[in-house]
């Protein structure tokens, strides 16, 4: 929005032209985010209070965590609020791109929203059932697939990362490559947001990284450079992904041990979609595997403790998953196994952006 109000008047006031580099605008999307988590946090906590919207622990979960029963859940309502409003303030709001990978954000949160509606607020022990969101997520995911899919002179080649002469084009089928991208991202970051702050530290982490990653295939010059898919008008989505840094950041400060506020499906869904959708759109999908990295890990731990244990008729892999749960129980505290999370998540997005020059 004021890049549309300020920009146009560049000519009568030459500071204005500042407005017209993303990068500019990347870093006040960051802040303006970050700013209005903060400001807004302790009133979302105390409605999310007054509305009794308490946080469900399992009873089969770690004991140190009955303590949390009750902590004020949904704050992820903040954080795609925070993100939603300082993108639109500060995007070219004539961006495809930008359009296409915040409607599928909001869209997996109004999922996450329903869900989480239902069990805190409607006290349905179990929200929407697990086979109706599923199939929720593939249709939106499905609907962004096909719009991305449709852009003009979309690539349907895949990239992959430290190879610059080996990209394996799936023609149509790079749809159903795209929503599984994007659902996978979704459910791998839900299943991660299970201690203080361990899940929205690494999706900072991430958001930072595909900021980089944005930036460079949307700018010609870079792109040619670097030798990495060059995406027209991809460059704005850097500025989603700044909004995006912005909250998660914002949301810490009220998400770190010991958390005033959890996000809920109504955060976890729409930004592990975010991470999938950008992955997507900037031609950077297999990349992903290692930014998210944290994030497979621990979708890997449940789909292998589940296989294993239906497999062996009640053996398991780890002592709890997903893979957080496992070090809790080993005596590992919980702010130390969310730190050492953090760690390895900084050092998989130093991977990543390392692959721009090594190819």
């Amino acid at each position: 929005m004021l890049y549309h109000l300020l920009y146009p008047l560049h000519t009568w006031f030459s500071a204005l032209n500042v407005f017209r580099y993303i990068s500019f605008r990347t870093i006040y999307a960051a802040m303006t985010a970050l700013l209005i988590c903060i400001l807004l946090g302790h009133w979302a906590i105390r409605k999310l209070k007054a509305m009794q919207v308490g946080q469900y622990i399992r009873e089969e979960g770690p004991q140190s965590h009955q303590s949390k029963a009750g902590t004020p859940t949904m704050g992820g309502l903040l954080i795609l609020f925070a993100i939603t409003s300082s993108t639109l303030l500060w995007v070219d709001l004539t961006s495809l791109h930008l359009w296409v990978a915040l409607m599928t954000t909001l869209g997996f949160g109004l999922i996450g929203f329903v869900d989480d509606w239902l069990m805190q607020v409607k006290k349905h022990n179990t929200g929407l059932s697990s086979a109706n969101k599923f199939m929720l997520q593939i249709l939106l995911a499905l609907i962004a697939s096909i719009f991305i899919y449709l852009m003009p002179d979309f690539d349907t080649r895949v990239s992959v990362p430290f190879f610059k002469n080996f990209n394996p084009d799936l023609g149509i089928a790079y749809i159903f490559f795209a929503t599984f991208i994007i659902v996978g991202a979704s459910n791998a970051v839900n299943l991660t947001d299970g201690l203080d702050g361990l899940a929205i530290g690494p999706v900072t982490i991430a958001a930072v990284t595909f900021m980089i990653f944005s930036y460079v295939a949307g700018h010609w010059g870079l792109a040619s450079y670097l030798q990495v898919p060059f995406v027209n008008g991809a460059g704005e989505l850097a500025i989603l992904c700044g909004a995006v840094a912005g909250a998660g950041l914002g949301f810490l400060w009220f998400n770190g041990h010991p958390a005033q506020v959890f996000m809920g499906d109504v955060g976890s869904l729409p930004l592990g979609a975010f991470l999938g959708v950008v992955a997507v759109i900037t031609k950077q999908e297999l990349l992903l595997v290692i930014v998210g990295g944290i994030f497979v890990i621990e979708a890997l731990s449940v789909i292998l403790q589940v296989g294993y244990f239906k497999i062996t008729g009640g053996k398991r892999i780890f002592r709890m998953a997903p893979l957080h749960h496992h070090f809790e129980l080993k005596g590992w505290q919980e702010s130390k196994v969310t730190i050492r999370f953090w760690i390895i998540a900084i050092v998989l997005a130093l991977i990543a952006v390392s692959t721009l020059k090594i190819r």
